[in-house]
Parts: C-alpha cells; structure tokens; sequence
C-alpha cells in the first residue's frame, strides 16, 4: 500500500508532510526547502512554472504568474470580494460559463481548481522523489470557514492532480492534531489560524488522544494578501500624490510593488524600520522615476490595524458559541505566517489574557497534521479521535418560505440528520427541495447551495403523502441531500456543488443579520404561521361545506362563504400584516361552529336511533330514558375527543 501524504494547500505557500514511523516529517521541494510558493506560471515557451521558480519570474511576466488562487476557488466572479482583488492584482480574473471566477493565461482560461492542481502535482512529485514509489493517496487541509463548494473545489483539485483525497481537514485541526498529539493531559486549546488569504480561529479539547472542536469561526477573505494590497495601496497613493503618475494601470510596477510589499511586511516583523527601494519603477516627461520610502513598523501597524481588529469578532464569536470565557484557555496556539507579526500577537495575548504557545511552526504544523490525519486513515497512528463541526446551519425552504434547519452550525462531523415533510397542495405530482446554509429565519435571507426535484409521488389530498428528506455531512464536511417518498420508494439526491460560494463577508452578515433581524425574523415566521393555519381552516371548511352544507342554512352557507372570500383576500395581499390574518381566521372559525355543530348533531341523531332500535320492546320507554341519552352524551364526547385529536 502506497504512503498516504499530508498536505497544506495554502494561500501563499505549501507544505507537504508524511508520517516517518512514529514521527512526522516534513519534505523539502526540489529546491531545497520546506514550502513551495502557491504560484503558478505559464512562460511565452509554453513551460509551466511552478514554485519557486514562478515567484523569480513574476516581475517579467505579471500577466501570467498566477498566485493567490485559492482566494478564487469555488467564488463567483460577481462576488465583491473577487472584484476587490482582481483591482490590485496583474494577471486576468475572467467570469466562467458558469458565472465562477476563472483565470486567463496567454489566452487560454482556467477554473482555480485547475491551478490548484498544479500545484498539488508539484506537491506530489516532491512526496514521490523522496518516497521512491508511487503516491496517489492523500490529506488535503482546508481553512474552517471554506464551504460545501470550497471544499468540493479543493477535492476536485486533488482529483485533477491524480490524488485520491481520502479525507478534507480543517486547518485549525490539523494544527492541533500536531500540537497536542503527544500530549496527554486533558486542555482547551485555541488555534488561531492567520495565514496568507485566510483567518480562522476554532475552539477544541482534547486529552488522551481525543482532540474534538467545539465551535468554529473566521473569515476566509483576511489574511497576509490583504495587509499586502494595504500597503500597495499606501504606496501607490503616496507616489501618484508626489508624481502624478498611479502605478495600480502598469501591471509590471504592480507587480514589482507586490513583491516589495511583501517583503517589507516580513521585515518589520524584526526590525522596526525598513527601506522599499524600487529604481525606474516607472517614467513621465521628465523622465525615469525611481520609488524610495522609509516605513517604520508603528506606521505599517496603523495602516493596517483594521485588518487586525476584523480577527476580534469571529474570536468573540467562537468563544459565545462554545460557552467558555478567555479565562477557560489553557493554551492559545499561533498558526500561519501573520502570526508572527508582533502586533498581532499581541492583540491575541490582550483578547485571551494569555501569552500565546509558540512551540510550533507556523508554516509547517497544518501539513504536519494532515500526515497525522493520514497515518490514523492508514492505521499507522492508533488511538487518535478527531471531531471536528461544520460551521454553518444547514436545512430547507418548507411552506411560507421559512428556513428549516436540519443540522445546527457547529454540529459534530460525520453527522446524519432526517426530517419527515408532507406536500403543500393536493395531488401534487413534485416537489421541489431547495437547500440552504445560513442562520436566518427566513429561507430567502440565507444562501441557497442547491435545488433538486422529487418527481413522481401519487395523487393524493395535501398533508398525507410523506417525504423523508435527509441531510448527510461526511467528515470533509461536504454536504448529500436526498428526498424518498415513503409510499412509493422513489428517491432523489444531490451531492451540494454550488457554482459559487459563501465569502467570508456573507457569512459573517448571515449571523449579524440574525443577531440584529431576530426579532423581525420572529415576527415573520409568525405571520407564515399565521398564513399556514388561515390556508389549512380554509381547506378543511370547504371540504366541510361541501359534504354537509346541506345540513345547514342558506344564510349560514352564506356566511361562511363571504368569510372563506374575506380570508383568501387578506392572504392573496402578500402585504398582509399577521393582525388582520388572525382577526379573519378566528371570523371564519366563528361562523362555521353552526357548520359543525349541525355535523355533529345529525351524527349524534343517527347513532341514537341505531341504539333506539336495537333495544327490547318490553322496556322500550326505560330503554329510551336509560339508554339512548348515555350513549347520546358518551358518543357525542367521543366525536369531540376525536376532533381534538
């Protein structure tokens, strides 16, 4: 059996690990070291670079050096977040057919996916030029936050690069998989994870070889590309106010730009002032102009403390959702790059009251992890449980729109979850299941992920046909709905592969709007109830007038058809408030008692002169009196008792 391998497939750069015994080891690319740069590029020659050497090459050929990609996959080319990216970056974001982000290069277009691939051929090269065997087997890492389309995206990559992606993992996870793994006392850990597109920030326990996460949070849109685009940004300001030339419409400056960004933001990480120096980075009638800038570190820390505050919220937030406070910590442990910014960690020592665990590299423990990962799938590393939570709420549109959840955001992963549902109409053939991710009330208001029809169910009257629909999350946390007809056996399902995906923005305003919509969310689904009951008293008092108007006056008939009228104009008018639908439904439940009384009166008539009949003539009279007003009374309570129930 082949060696299954551990890798972080990461914003900036990526690491490969496998397990060597009982140890895990890290394995240095062709070029000697221990990550690869997440770059890709495709030369005039037709060679495709990768690594390395497409990072030495990018200032000559900006275009066509792509990097950052993982910031695209599985978005939609419409999504803000893409488009504040494509301003500040050299090479061509286009939209796909269908409507995701896709890159350019020397004409031809390729999906994120495709470019991850690349670079998770690279990885496996290096696995297999160590190895000396085959390596088709492997453990990818994905940050927290990513969704269903992302992490698809990332396993589709996998397939691409010839890898058979055993199992998805978190980063966080597999951070703490590393970190505690020879740990036996029992701790509540944090992993805050600040790499170079993404943030995340999960809660976990674990002891005694059990590592479980109790809530997660983040943003996959924040990470060390954005305090680079700050600083571009500063600079090209700065320059254009002094030359009058914008340096962000000459793809070569910007890339120059870029890479001297980042290297001054790693610079100021030890020391506290560095230099940018970058002759002839552009010309005007004057001539060549050269860009020389002094930067101290407490101007780069307030340039870009926004972006350090945007990692309190989801650090609040996961601490909430899993019912602890700072004080509960027992150890806060530093993951990713930006990490070792020292204003960051300082923000992290002053949120936790706690000075944050720096016995692990940042750059190599979620690879590490994933071999971990790897070696329990392959039952080299025995008595390790990993837990880990899916971070949003799952359900489906049901009647009025409303959202109903099916599995809770921080659920335990693999989870399975069913919920019988029934047709809305009568003799309705299909239905439709639409699939959303979110936190809100109200279906509309959060993400829709997929839709699927059930086709085929039986004529029959609404309410009676049942439909199970359930709900499977795998422990890559990707998502298979499905929907059977119990009476037929006829079943549809759907493994969710949105086109797009949820940015980190939707899904922090997915819980915000459910924190600052809660009560006009409530009043909502209030009023959708409200519609429900008024269209179900409709339904059955029709079917009643039906059978047994006969049983009643005309001016009574009358009546309650002018209420059933009145009724079905207020839920016609989707502006209807919930005051007026109730006022109407409790009108028309007061007009049709006369409906029902009569019902139940000619049925009581009935039963007694059944029971009349079947008396002896000698007591007949005693019978009448003894008799046929009990079973009167005990028959007419039965009816009501069924009524009830």
């Amino acid at each position: 059996m082949s060696k299954v391998i551990g890798i972080d497939l990461g914003t900036t750069n990526s690491c490969i690990a496998i397990m060597d015994g009982k140890n895990v080891r890290v394995i240095e690319n062709a070029e000697g070291t221990r990550t690869t740069p997440s770059m890709v590029a495709f030369t005039d020659e037709g060679e495709r670079l990768i690594g390395q050497p497409a990072k030495r090459q990018a200032v000559t050929n900006p275009c066509n050096t792509i990097y950052a990609v993982k910031r695209l996959i599985g978005q939609r080319f419409a999504d803000s977040s893409v488009s504040k990216d494509a301003n500040l970056i050299p090479f061509k974001i286009i939209e796909g057919k269908n409507g995701d982000a896709w890159i350019e290069a020397h004409g031809k277009q390729y999906s994120p996916s495709q470019i991850s691939a690349i670079i998770l051929q690279k990885m496996k090269e290096t696995a297999e030029n160590f190895l000396g065997e085959k390596v088709d087997q492997a453990v990818i890492t994905v940050p927290a936050y990513f969704n269903d389309a992302q992490r698809q995206a990332t396993k589709d990559a996998g397939r691409i690069a010839g890898l058979d992606v055993l199992r998805i993992i978190n980063e966080p996870t597999a951070a703490a998989l590393a970190y505690g793994l020879d740990k036996k006392d029992g701790k509540i850990i944090i992993v805050f994870d600040f790499g170079g597109g993404t943030f995340d920030v999960s809660l976990l326990e674990m002891g005694d070889g059990v590592f479980e996460v109790k809530a997660t949070n983040g943003d996959t849109f924040l990470g060390g590309e954005d305090f680079d685009s700050c600083l571009v940004e500063h600079i090209c300001d700065n320059f254009q106010k002094e030359n009058g030339i914008d340096l962000r419409k000459d793809t070569l400056a910007l890339q120059r730009l870029k890479e001297a960004a980042e290297k001054a933001k790693i610079e100021l990480s030890s020391a506290q002032q560095t230099e940018i120096n970058l002759p002839f980075i552009s010309a005007n009638s004057a001539g060549a102009q050269h860009l020389n800038m002094k930067l101290t570190r407490a101007q780069f820390e307030r340039l870009v403390d926004h972006l350090i505050q945007k990692t309190v919220e989801p650090c609040k937030k996961c601490l909430q959702d899993a019912g602890l406070s700072p004080n509960d910590i027992d150890e806060v442990v530093l993951v990713g790059g930006m990490t070792r910014m020292p204003k960051i960690q300082k923000s992290v020592e002053d949120f936790f009251h706690k000075t944050p665990s720096k016995g692990v590299n940042p750059d190599e423990v979620v690879a590490m992890g994933a071999a971990i990962q790897a070696g329990v799938l392959q039952g080299d590393v025995k008595d390790v449980l990993l837990l880990d939570v899916t971070p949003l709420s799952l359900g489906i549109e049901t009647l009025g729109g409303v959202f109903t959840t099916l599995i809770e955001r921080n659920s335990t992963i693999p989870t399975k979850k069913s919920q019988v549902f029934s047709t809305a109409t009568d003799n309705q053939s299909a239905v439709t299941i639409r699939i959303g991710q979110g936190e809100r009330k109200m279906f509309a208001d959060n993400k829709l992920l997929g839709q699927f029809d059930l086709v085929g169910i039986p004529p029959a009257p609404r309410g009676m046909p049942q439909i199970a629909v359930t709900f499977d999350i795998d422990a890559n946390g990707i998502v298979q709905v499905s929907a059977k007809d119990k009476g037929t056996g006829k079943e549809q399902q759907i493994s969710i592969q949105a086109s797009g995906g949820l940015s980190s923005e939707e899904i922090e305003n997915m819980v915000k709007d459910a924190e600052m919509h809660a009560e006009m969310d409530k009043k909502r689904r209030e009023t959708v109830e409200s519609k429900n009951q008024a269209e179900n008293l409709i339904h059955s008092t029709e079917q009643s007038l039906k059978e047994h108007g006969d049983k009643i006056s005309e001016e009574d008939q009358k009546s309650i058809r002018e209420s059933i009228d009145a009724l079905q104009s207020i839920l016609d008018d989707k502006d209807s408030e919930e005051g007026k639908i109730k006022e109407a439904t409790q009108k028309l439940m007061e007009v049709s008692m006369n409906l029902g009384k009569a019902i139940y009166e000619a049925q009581a008539k009935k039963d007694a002169t059944a029971a009349e009949d079947a008396t002896t003539t000698t007591t007949e009279k005693k019978a009448e009196d003894d008799v046929v007003d009990a079973d009167y009374e005990e028959i007419k309570d039965d009816k009501n008792d069924k009524k009830k129930t």
